[in-house]
């Protein structure tokens, strides 16, 4: 029998049984659908996570006081440790040729006020060098100098959600806010960051010069972090091993472990990388079992045609058709059902995703080898799971078959 043929007999046989065609590639349909909507919305919030840590600086390598771990998707200190000074920066900058700037840090919640409106909000102290490592930039007003920072100045950049809180729509530059009980001249406003890899607000904190938190809002000798910018990404291993050892060095650590834990930009890329494509084929593998699923439904499907077509089978036998002509009408069928749901599959998987994105739920990006990847294998799970009715039915002898009907 013709090709076209074969398949234009196909489709008016499963034509005529609309309802039960539907729903056997409900599941080819389901599961292409949930393949390519998952895998999108993974490609979109891995990208996410990787925009946030790119916007944590340019070249970045951070050196955490004390060993860190992550807890609850959040890194956490273990312990109090007091041996991060501000001339750490100093002489890493002196000692490590691998490290362009250096940023010394701390930061506390601490509460905030102007006139009657009040806060609780991340203040942050750290030298003038950390803007560019960090790639903060002012929008509005301007940021301290080393001499502001030096002199124990009282001044205060605010990002835009204390702005929010405090001033709403106001300008805030010039005016006098109070951070615990220190009062503060703010003097710039910082571009807005959205939220980091961990989902943290970066536009909730204030900004103060280091040598001011220590001494007047902190009251401490030591710091929490530094910020240190190497000078090109390739360097940033060397840069890790540089500062390691002189660190070391410092604190005298000679045969102690590291009282404090360095994380370089490549090595946090590396690890959300990691972590974001393992959810993404994890959840994206739970959605393809629903594609053996809609195998297994083609399978039940076509065993029922199978049985209900004995008569046609065995007359089509007794007039001269072949074995093949059977098996291929079958198989033509299974192909067709596989074909179709997998088709509207794919066409409801990125209609989802693009819906998702359009109305700012989740930023999702289509990925096309996924596309194709679940066509084909929705196509293949049809075809085998429709072998064995098939044969079933190319096997039936055509006087047994005439006696069925």
């Amino acid at each position: 029998m013709k090709f076209s043929r074969n398949m234009a007999l196909s489709y008016e046989i499963l034509a005529t049984h609309k309802l039960r065609t539907f729903l056997s590639m409900l599941g080819i349909i389901v599961g292409v659908g949930a393949v390519v909507l998952i895998v999108a919305a993974g490609q979109g919030a891995s990208k996410r996570i990787l925009d946030r840590i790119s916007d944590m600086g340019t070249n970045l390598v951070i050196v955490n006081a004390g060993q860190t771990r992550i807890v609850a998707g959040r890194q956490r200190q273990m312990a109090m440790v007091t041996t991060l000074v501000p001339d750490d920066a100093k002489a890493i900058l002196t000692n490590c040729p691998s490290v362009r700037l250096a940023a010394p840090a701390i930061n506390k919640k601490l509460s905030i006020k102007f006139e009657s409106e009040n806060a609780n909000t991340n203040v942050v102290g750290m030298t003038p060098d950390g803007f560019p490592i960090r790639n903060i930039e002012v929008i509005s007003g301007r940021v301290f100098d080393t001499e502001e920072n030096r002199g124990r100045r009282r001044v205060a950049i605010l990002g835009p959600t204390v702005v929010k809180n405090l001033f709403g729509t106001d300008d805030p530059i010039g005016q006098n806010i109070r951070i615990g009980r220190v009062p503060f001249d703010v003097i710039g406003v910082t571009q807005s960051k959205g939220t980091d890899a961990n989902g943290a607000d970066q536009d909730d904190l204030i900004i103060v010069p280091l040598a001011t938190a220590m001494r007047r809002l902190f009251n401490v000798t030591y710091i929490e972090r530094l910020y240190l910018q190497a000078i090109n990404a390739d360097a940033l291993y060397q840069a890790e091993k540089e500062i390691r050892s002189i660190l070391r060095e410092r604190h005298r650590l000679r045969g102690k472990p590291d009282d404090f834990t360095i994380q370089n930009q490549v090595t946090l890329l590396k690890s959300e990388r990691d972590t974001s494509q393992s959810m993404t084929l994890l959840v994206g593998g739970a959605a393809g079992i629903s594609l053996l699923v809609g195998g297994v439904g083609i399978l039940a499907v076509m065993l029922i045609s199978v049985r209900e077509r004995t008569g046609e089978i065995g007359l089509r036998r007794a007039v001269g058709a072949l074995r093949r002509d059977i098996r291929n009408q079958f198989l033509m069928e299974a192909a067709i059902l596989s074909c179709s749901g997998g088709i509207l599959g794919v066409l409801s998987g990125v209609a989802g995703a693009l819906i998702l994105s359009h109305l700012g739920y989740w930023e999702t990006i289509i990925s096309w080898p996924s596309v194709w990847i679940g066509f084909f294998f929705s196509t293949s799970m049809g075809i085998i799971f429709g072998i064995y009715p098939a044969l079933q039915a190319a096997r039936l002898a055509p006087i047994e078959a005439l006696r069925a009907e």
